[in-house]
């Protein structure tokens, strides 16, 4: 045990962790370097998470960065955008129209996620109430999906651990199916699988009474679940249902935006026409804590012509330093043809994680862009499912060590299917995921010699 994990046992309360862990146990992550982080102890790790999905340009650009937050620092550390605006926050939502789909030309900035996705929500119910139709205050997302943890945005998060400490929920949601076809029944046709899931929202619509439903949100790739990409059709299905009642379509890309499935947002990677789309995380590369809404022009109507107020406000959203750093993150990544990157790696991420399958406890293999997972079956063959108990211990207890002790962080879920997540920084080259597929290997090996002989004593 180091001096640091002593001091973080004794005052650091850590986010979604058990406070009861030995002190010993708490990685304390020092310096990163490209796509590598290093621990207290000097243990080089790949940072297979890119932080929180976010790191999207690794650790190597600091310093550039650095200084054009500084001379911004020494121009104008701060003002808000309540009713003022500065030259970042300008420049910045002026970018993001040219490189957002066509139609979406205004930004509202936040903090992060969780407000982006909060920030949607109170633009659809003044939306809607400036179009006459204020009854409209109920929200539709999928279960399993993760939109944050504040209380609005814990509305449409759909883990019940996360969200039964605090439940009644302060949004009415209602819950659908999610789109992993390994575990669905109509999994294995395409056509079928679309056509199912779209019915039953479409039903849920109808007992929910389309006139009460202001929103339907989504993850173009669903993180939470492990990296599950959508069936062919879906997301034209949703735009048909949302024009059909009135319900306005957000595509949360918390996540997915900047790169991570290798455009500047996902709805342009699936060809989907949302209404709002969420961002956060990759937009300043997390070198500034910053989010945003984008909005189309058609939802931003009613607010420029006097119709309604759009009555929302964030102290730190459109922060001038946030806003030159996100600025820079942008220019450094269409220098050095981040995105190119990303879609040129995708198919041979996708073949060395597919080698896996020869691990008798490897099931799906499923992701696009640099956004990967792998559930952990107990039978391969009958795509049996691990047991809670089996998925904790065998993921907590003898895997993450594994991982770790090999030279990688990553995400072990056992939320809902258990699932190995890979998410590397957008920078990473071929190597690295070759490097992530040998420690993967050697990781599940043992692991699934491990649920053989049974759980550890």
């Amino acid at each position: 045990m180091t001096e640091l994990q002593e001091r973080a046992k004794q005052h650091l309360m850590l986010h979604f962790s058990d406070m009861t862990l030995d002190a010993s146990d708490i990685p304390v992550l020092v310096r990163g370097d490209g796509c590598y982080i290093y621990d207290d102890a000097g243990n080089r790790l790949i940072d297979g998470l890119s932080g929180l999905y976010c790191t999207n340009l690794g650790h190597s650009n600091g310093e550039e960065i650095g200084a054009a937050a500084a001379a911004q620092m020494a121009t104008l550390p701060f003002t808000t955008n309540w009713t003022t605006a500065h030259p970042p926050s300008i420049d910045l939502a002026t970018k993001l129209a040219e490189l957002a789909p066509e139609g979406f030309e205004r930004t509202f900035f936040t903090s992060g996620g969780s407000e982006s996705v909060e920030s949607a929500y109170k633009m659809a119910r003044q939306w809607h109430e400036a179009n006459g139709e204020p009854e409209r205050k109920k929200v539709i997302a999928r279960r399993d999906a993760y939109h944050g943890t504040s209380l609005g945005a814990l509305s449409f998060t759909g883990i019940p651990i996360c969200r039964t400490a605090f439940e009644p929920p302060a949004v009415p949601t209602s819950h659908v199916s999610n789109t992993n076809a390994y575990r669905h029944p109509a999994g294995g046709d395409e056509a079928g699988f679309t056509q199912a899931l779209l019915e039953e929202i479409e039903e849920v619509i109808a007992f929910e009474r389309p006139e009460t439903i202001a929103m339907i949100i989504m993850e173009p790739v669903q993180n939470a679940g492990g990296s599950i990409t959508p069936p062919a059709g879906y997301w034209d299905g949703l735009r048909e249902l949302c024009d059909k009642y009135g319900i306005l379509l957000v595509s949360d890309e918390v996540i997915c935006a900047f790169g991570r499935i290798g455009e500047w947002f996902g709805a342009q990677r699936l060809g989907s026409q949302p209404d709002m789309i969420t961002f956060a995380k990759g937009l300043t590369g997390a070198h500034f804590s910053m989010g945003g809404l984008l909005m189309h022009d058609r939802v931003a109507e009613p607010f420029l012509t006097g119709k309604g107020d759009y009555l929302h406000g964030i102290t730190f959203g459109g922060h001038p330093v946030g806003a030159t750093i996100a600025l820079k993150t942008i220019e450094i990544m269409e220098r050095e043809g981040v995105l190119d990157n990303v879609r040129a790696n995708e198919p041979k991420a996708l073949e060395l994680l597919h080698g896996l399958e020869d691990i008798p406890i490897v099931g799906d293999v499923r992701g696009m862009g640099h956004f990967f997972a792998i559930e952990v079956v107990k039978d391969q063959g009958t795509r049996e499912a691990l047991t809670e108990d089996e998925a904790g211990w065998l993921l907590k207890d003898v895997l993450s060590d594994k991982l770790y002790e090999d030279g990688m962080i990553c995400r072990l879920d056992d939320r809902s299917e258990p699932i190995v997540q890979i998410a590397p920084p957008l920078v990473a080259d071929v190597a690295l995921f070759e490097e992530i597929t040998a420690i993967l290997r050697d990781g599940l090996t043992h692991a699934a010699e491990q649920l053989e002989v049974g759980k550890p004593s």
